[in-house]
């Protein structure tokens, strides 16, 4: 058996170890997980520096250890520049990549889900910038970048937890099963959220839910709220507990994220609801979104998504 293999894939992890050399944890296509030594990476003018930085992209090719593997020869293929050269860029790379460790196999192939990464790191990288000196002078600019850096991690986040059969439920309610239109025409309309339940519930069902579990039976004719419920008033399933509420807008898209590409917002609003969202506002809604997606990804992993730290230090502004 062959003590050397090749495979192709992007870095998501990398740690020191020993004097000069690095721990890296790579997505591979052909063999998913791994974690391999790379060694003297950390040495100056060492060629394997470049090439076990975050997020770069090779062709490798590795010796077989005890423990662990080793790389022998790496090509890079590609590195994603655009994003260690704007924090919010990197923030969002670097939690996409903590949700691919939350899910992604180790000794099989993972084909689709490194094609679906590597997609959606690049279409952050291609965000355009807006420097920290052009942003102060140049407020819209920088709520437009905080807009695009989240609505494009919160649609990458979605298609990881679609792959890994998890997505929440946007389209119909938890509960009923009924399809959820928003509506525009009611300022308070709203939607609520339940990480238990799996996704969006109907304010009207869970309503009307509660009201069928506090429903007083009749004793004698006569109503006795202290008496126990009849076993027919309680629900089959317990009511799921609320996380959010969504309004018509932040529900429309969390709804379109399931999509391939994200839509323009003029083609998803009336004409008349454009006009009171300018891009200050809209960074609070994608903030909203995106915070949503995080609560019910922590929930279903069963870990912090710990890079959702500097995604909140990046994304504080004035709403």
């Amino acid at each position: 058996m062959s003590r050397t293999y090749k495979a192709t894939g992007i870095i998501l992890k990398s740690m020191p170890l020993g004097e000069a050399d690095k721990l890296l944890t790579i997505l591979t296509r052909e063999f998913g997980l791994v974690r391999v030594v790379a060694p003297g990476a950390r040495k100056q003018n060492s060629k394997m520096g470049g090439r076990s930085g975050l997020f770069v992209v090779n062709e490798l090719l590795l010796a077989k250890g005890r423990s662990l593997d080793k790389i022998t020869q790496a090509e890079t293929l590609e590195s994603y520049p655009g994003l260690s050269k704007n924090l919010g860029k990197l923030a969002a790379g670097q939690y996409l990549a903590e949700v691919v460790l939350c899910h992604a196999l180790s000794e099989q192939p993972q084909e689709e889900l490194y094609e679906l990464l590597n997609e959606h790191l690049r279409r952050l990288a291609c965000l355009p910038n807006t420097s920290d000196s052009e942003a102060l002078l140049r407020g819209a600019d920088r709520n437009l970048e905080v807009s695009s850096v989240l609505a494009h991690l919160s649609h990458g986040v979605f298609h990881l937890l679609a792959l890994a059969g998890i997505a929440p439920q946007v389209q119909v309610c938890c509960v009923t099963q009924h399809t959820l239109k928003p509506d525009f025409t009611d300022p308070d309309w709203r939607v609520g959220f339940s990480v238990d339940a799996g996704g969006t519930v109907s304010l009207a069902a869970k309503e009307l839910e509660g009201q069928r579990l506090n429903r007083p039976v009749l004793v004698g004719g006569v109503r006795s709220p202290t008496q126990a419920h009849d076993p027919m008033d309680v629900p089959t399933t317990p009511l799921p507990r609320l996380n959010a509420q969504l309004d018509a807008i932040e529900l429309t898209l969390l709804q379109q994220l399931a999509t391939s590409e994200l839509p323009q917002l003029e083609t998803l609003f009336p004409q008349q609801q454009t006009d009171p969202f300018g891009q200050k506002s809209m960074d609070g809604v994608w903030l909203k979104v995106e915070r949503v997606l995080r609560e019910y990804a922590q929930y279903h992993f069963g870990k912090t998504i710990r890079s959702a730290a500097l995604v909140d230090a990046f994304s504080i502004t004035e709403f």
